[in-house]
């Protein structure tokens, strides 16, 4: 065997067990993460408002649905001013996991507090969302497809999938009061290069932090419109943007130097 084939086989087997030690461990692990926002025009009436943030449940897996279970309870018991559900709730249309859409959202009702959530373009897969609407309201959650929302004093713009062409962030933002804090809730978060001007904050998932990323932040495998920005907060963006790693995982089963979480923000004035 000569040294090319060798060296491919050699990395070959490295590959696969990191994708092995990654799905059996990592993408096992879910972390519950405080941030800390900086916004430069954030209200200082509002100085340490908070938000939890859970994104990319894919819930077609018993796995996915404990660990989404678990990250909700956690945001629960932070007791966030708003809860925010930014999309893919479930991994592919498939009534019967509708009880598993209950299950995970059982403690959101409980706790009684303010919700919104949005649709990711999996929510599409296979059929229409539309008893999604029934369900997350059941919960205390308000599903908002390309809608304004007011909650504790802040505008929640809650847009439609971009990758299934059902986006229109226009419209409710037409609808927004300029002199109030404005929250664009969007899964893609590429498409905030798209957003117009004159929002406080732009919240997604869909990137899943690249979920597989090698040392030195190269992600080999992201996703359409998640690709850009890939997790954390960006302050320079063209509106200031948090994109969240989320719960699950699609594609390869795994995760490496990525891990799950879910997000407690707290949105500071300048």
């Amino acid at each position: 065997m000569d040294r090319a084939a060798q060296a491919l086989l050699a990395f070959g087997g490295v590959s696969a067990g990191l994708l092995l030690y990654g799905g059996l461990v990592e993408a096992e692990r879910l972390f519950g993460r405080r941030t800390t926002l900086n916004l430069p025009d954030w209200p200082a009436s509002m100085d340490g408002f908070t938000v939890g943030l859970i994104s990319d449940l894919h819930l077609s897996h018993y796995r996915h649905r404990d660990m989404a279970r678990a990250g909700v309870e956690w945001l629960v018991a932070q007791n966030p001013d708003v809860l925010v559900v930014a999309g893919d709730i479930q991994n592919y249309h498939l009534p019967l996991r509708d009880p598993w859409v209950k299950e995970v959202f059982e403690p959101v009702h409980a706790w009684g507090g303010e919700a919104v959530a949005v649709l990711g373009n999996h929510d599409y897969f296979g059929g229409a969302p539309d008893r999604l609407h029934a369900i997350l309201a059941a919960s205390g959650i308000r599903l908002l497809r390309n809608e304004r929302h007011l909650a504790k004093g802040v505008q929640w713009v809650g847009v439609d999938s971009a990758c299934v062409g059902r986006s229109d962030p226009f419209s409710p933002l037409f609808e927004c009061d300029a002199s109030g804090p404005v929250v664009v809730v969007w899964h893609e978060p590429d498409m905030v290069d798209h957003l117009p001007r004159g929002t406080d904050l732009m919240l997604s998932g869909h990137s899943h932090g690249g979920q597989f990323v090698l040392p030195g932040g190269w992600a080999p495998l992201t996703s359409r419109l998640g690709s850009k920005y890939l997790a954390g907060f960006y302050p320079s963006a063209p509106t200031p943007l948090f994109v969240t790693r989320g719960v699950a995982v699609t594609g390869p089963p795994s995760r490496f130097l990525c891990p799950a979480e879910v997000c407690l923000l707290t949105l500071r004035s300048g």
